[in-house]
């Protein structure tokens, strides 16, 4: 068992990381919650393999709850079926002591939690992540949020969980696509971060596909703790934390422009980190030695590393859309070194045009 405490103003709380083991969750929910009504959130995938589980956990242990089950994939991240879950939470008779578990992905937890953020104005949330994406990632910080059908989680709140428990053995049973995309957010840490930690991942990324259980844990560990340690300083994104979203611009406009079923989120940010660091490499942050490293790791992984058949104005108009932006301005992260970042908000459209067509 590892533990991560992270640290913020609004809600401090932990991040459990184990394997194989599920009943300590039950005394890390006995310390979480208001009281024992809770309504669990997952979708009809996770609900077959892992709702059993946690059924009988709570049931054993005296608590009154409830299933929602939403269906799988991005599409869920909208008003409709937010507005699914508000009636469920009404017909579960949830009050403002009660709790909300996302048990899932990046899609429940973001639903679950932006549910959870304004049913009566706040109720108890926790994070459950069962993909490699949401453990590393969309778990940890407080972003909750539904998409706009022109842009992505557009609609959304900070609001911290009062806890992540993590069990690594979920990502046995995730989809090989899903699994190689959350690795887009993991390798994104190293570039953005910690350049160790990124010469780390090329040394044993094999042993990461190969679901090497000492690797893994380390791998997600680590992840953890530099997300953990970025939002920690800058809980509500007015600074530091937007490094973040290295790869998300471009990403997100992506995956709107194919509306969120060409590509997985992970593989839309491992085609975004791939387009923003050529567009550090004309604005002459970086050579292209640095752009070929990132290709080469990401293609280790199975990850696109190239657009076809998406028109770059609509892209750009997508990105324009971002809510990331300031002013008229388009914000991008970029690379200006290993494991160094930053924003950008003034790039000329027609190098960003001939960029996304390369």
């Amino acid at each position: 068992m590892k533990k991560i405490y992270v640290d913020t103003c609004s809600r401090p709380y932990h991040i459990y990381i184990t394997q194989k083991d599920w009943n300590p969750f039950i005394e890390y929910l006995g310390e979480c919650v208001r009281s024992k009504k809770l309504l669990v959130v997952c979708d009809e995938n996770v609900y077959r393999l892992y709702y059993p589980i946690m059924d009988n956990m709570l049931s054993k242990y005296g608590y009154k709850h409830s299933v929602a089950v939403v269906p799988p994939g991005e599409d869920t991240k909208s008003l409709k079926h937010a507005n699914s879950l508000y009636t469920a939470a009404l017909d579960a008779h949830l009050d403002r002591d009660s709790t909300i578990i996302a048990l899932g992905g990046g899609v429940v937890g973001d639903l679950a939690g932006f549910i959870a953020a304004t049913y009566m104005r706040g109720i108890g949330f926790i994070q459950i992540p069962t993909t490699l994406l949401a453990q590393i990632d969309s778990s940890i910080g407080g972003k909750v949020a539904v998409n706009h059908p022109n842009a992505k989680n557009i609609i959304g709140a900070f609001y911290q969980p009062s806890m992540v428990y993590i069990n690594i053995d979920t990502l046995t049973t995730l989809p090989r696509q899903e699994f190689t995309g959350g690795l887009a957010e993991l390798i994104k840490y190293g570039y953005i971060w910690d350049g160790d930690f990124l010469e780390w991942l090329e040394d044993n990324i094999d042993g990461i596909l190969a679901y090497d259980v000492d690797t893994l844990s380390y791998a997600i560990y680590k992840a953890c703790t530099i997300k953990s340690h970025i939002v920690e300083m800058d809980e509500d994104e007015q600074g530091i934390r937007a490094i973040l979203n290295f790869g998300h611009t471009v990403g997100h406009a992506i995956e709107a422009a194919t509306g969120y079923k060409v590509y997985t989120h992970g593989e839309g940010v491992a085609l975004g980190m791939v387009y923003e660091t050529k567009i550090a490499y004309n604005l002459g942050l970086i050579d292209y030695n640095y752009v070929r490293k990132l290709i080469h790791l990401l293609e280790r992984c199975s990850l696109p590393t190239k657009l076809h058949g998406i028109d770059s104005s609509i892209l750009i108009d997508k990105m324009v859309l971002d809510k990331k932006n300031r002013g008229d301005n388009i914000v991008f992260i970029l690379p200006t070194g290993t494991g160094k970042v930053d924003s950008f908000s003034d790039i000329d459209i027609n190098m960003l045009n001939s960029v996304l067509q390369d």
